[in-house]
């Protein structure tokens, strides 16, 4: 019965200390990305329980979209169009 215990704790404790390094920083709420690792850690099931309540954002699901790169005036093509 212990080693259930101990091998739920572990499995939960890894699964959430992955999802957290994968996510975007945008992804993340109420304290930083390392603040959530470190939680996750050291408190084992009680940091991976308490990051998957609160730490995640909900309502998103998939990677966001790219954000759009602001390009200098001799780097973009449109503005090289006009000219």
């Amino acid at each position: 019965m212990q080693a259930i215990i101990f091998l739920t704790s572990l499995a939960l404790t890894l699964y959430t200390f992955i999802d957290c390094a994968r996510r975007d920083d945008s992804q993340i709420n109420k304290l930083p990305k390392w603040g959530w690792l470190l939680l996750i850690v050291l408190l084992s099931p009680f940091g991976a329980i308490a990051f998957l309540i609160i730490g995640r954002v909900r309502g998103e699901r998939g990677p966001r979209p790219p954000k759009r790169r602001i390009l200098p005036p001799d780097d973009d093509p449109d503005f090289l169009r006009k000219l």
